[in-house]
């Protein structure tokens, strides 16, 4: 894993201090404080590129309708493809809550 490389104190406090959060306000109140807004709409984006490709979605309908460039959408396709699955469980647990 790339993250590994960052491992310690500080990345498990981040972590856990998100796992700490009850409620969807609690989040964006975190975040909100935590990163720019530019940051969070590039983590959104992320996840919805990674929803999108799993649903067989063109990168063309992708950059259209998220407005994420074709590198983006690569970096996740390749996560997609070759990374921890991690994509693969949130999405599962977003789609079950509905």
């Amino acid at each position: 894993m790339q993250i590994d490389k960052l491992r310690g104190k500080e990345l498990d406090q981040l972590f856990k201090s998100i796992l700490s959060l009850e409620t969807l306000e609690e989040c964006y109140l975190f975040f909100d404080d935590l990163c720019t807004v530019n940051e969070i709409q590039s983590l959104a984006q992320r996840l919805q590129v990674a929803k999108m490709l799993k649903e067989g979605n063109t990168y063309h309908k992708i950059e259209t309708e998220t407005g994420a460039s074709t590198a983006t959408i690569s970096r996740v396709k390749r996560s997609l493809n070759y990374g921890n699955d991690a994509y693969d469980i949130v999405l599962e647990r977003i789609k079950e809550e509905k």
